[in-house]
């Protein structure tokens, strides 16, 4: 079953509400129009709500529908700014909270999802992914036992889907931190219909090379093995012998991931991004994501380079997890 087919089946009707902070972007507003008029999201638009008539006025369109919150008319706004100081303890005071929250949409939105309002966020498409996390990681924070969120990419061309993590967050990760990534990215791709089988990337297979990164990911795999052993995971694997059957076999021929991978882990952000981005831009594969992976809530980052569809298609992703958790 297609992607968005599967995720349509587990959303379609059933009211998640997902907070889209950045409503004076026409890419945005015209997404959460039709997430509205699809019924696969009760999209929560912040902002003003006289511009964002005005700002569909001018493009044909009709938001008469929308839920639009301007946080400096929020009716629950001084029990949001209690909560938030709460939630930092002791980081921020009532005047830092009700200034930040009154001044960053993400923090707001943010608060919305954390204290019930809200089902999850989407944010990203005029703002950095800094903006998008940070205030996740304050407010939502990491699921028990886990320390560090990742971001994923769904990788989609035609009926065939992969997962490539961490493109987003880690710059240079440690063992622990890769061997984390790579069981969050397991979760996301159950989640969404792909059953797990997770290379850890490298320039070697199985010690063809020597190298200080290459012994980086072949601990990687050892922790993840041994902290997590129901996974379908091997390494450190390149990418020819994970994906492609023939070389799988004949580069690690004793290894049930190899030729077979479908998950795939990434040893540094730099490789992550350039990867993600050859197959999205040469290859022909649809870039979904990115997901933020293990926080309590769903908070997602859009590119800023994204249209109107990436940000219809992240929120049902985004949607759908709240769905699943």
């Amino acid at each position: 079953m297609a992607l968005f087919d599967y995720i349509e089946g587990q959303i379609k009707g059933k009211g998640a509400k997902i907070v889209l902070p950045e409503g004076n972007d026409i890419r945005v507003l015209g997404a959460a129009i039709r997430l509205k008029e699809d019924n696969m999201v009760e999209p929560i638009v912040l902002g003003d709500a006289s511009e964002i008539k005005k700002l569909a006025d001018e493009n044909g369109l009709n938001c008469e529908s929308l839920t639009v919150i301007n946080p400096a008319e929020y009716d629950k706004f001084d029990a949001l700014v209690e909560k938030f100081v709460e939630r930092r303890k002791g980081k921020i005071d009532e005047e830092g909270a009700r200034k930040l929250l009154s001044e960053d949409p993400n923090y707001f939105g943010t608060l919305l999802v954390f204290n019930g309002d809200a089902d999850g966020l989407v944010s990203g498409a005029t703002r950095s992914t800094g903006d998008t996390v940070r205030p996740a990681l304050q407010i939502i924070k990491m699921q028990e036992g886990y320390r560090s969120t990742s971001g994923a990419m769904i990788m989609v061309k035609e009926d065939e889907q992969l997962l490539f993590a961490d493109i987003a967050i880690n710059i240079a990760p440690s063992p622990e931190e890769i061997a984390e990534t790579a069981a969050l990215s397991a979760k996301t791709a159950t989640q969404f219909g792909i059953e797990p089988k997770i290379a850890m990337l490298s320039f070697s297979t199985k010690g063809s090379a020597k190298h200080e990164l290459v012994d980086k990911m072949a601990e990687a795999t050892s922790i993840a093995k041994e902290k997590y052993p129901d996974l379908a995971l091997d390494g450190e694997l390149q990418f020819d012998a994970a994906y492609v059957p023939s070389v799988g076999k004949s580069k690690a021929p004793d290894s049930t991931v190899a030729g077979h991978a479908n998950t795939f882990i990434f040893p540094g952000l730099e490789a992550g991004n350039i990867g993600y981005k050859i197959a999205q831009r040469l290859g022909g594969f649809e870039a979904v994501g990115p997901i933020l992976q293990g926080l309590n809530s769903p908070v997602n980052d859009l590119s800023r380079g994204c249209n109107e569809e990436d940000v219809y298609k992240l929120s049902m992703i985004t949607a759908a997890q709240a769905l699943m958790k």
